[in-house]
C-alpha cells in the first residue's frame, strides 16, 4: 500500500482502529497509524499535509456511511 491509495488505507484503518473517531486524530498521529499498517510498504517520508488531509476526509465519509 502507497500514499496514494487513499481508499485502502482507509479501509484499512477502519478495520484497525473501528472506535477511532477521525476526526480527532491529529495529523501527527494519523500519519503514524498509517505507517503502522501492515500492508503499507511506502516511504514515511512521502507523505504531505495534503495526503494525509484526504485520508482524514476520506475516513470521516466512510464511518458517516
Amino acid at each position: 500500500m502507497q500514499w496514494t491509495d487513499i481508499q485502502e488505507i482507509v479501509d484499512a484503518l477502519c478495520d484497525e482502529y473501528p472506535n477511532e473517531d477521525p476526526e480527532q486524530v491529529r495529523f501527527t498521529d494519523l500519519r503514524k497509524k498509517v505507517c503502522s499498517l501492515s500492508d503499507f510498504s511506502d516511504d514515511p517520508n512521502r507523505c504531505n499535509e495534503r495526503i494525509l488531509e484526504a485520508i482524514q476526509m476520506t475516513w470521516i465519509d466512510e464511518i458517516s456511511d
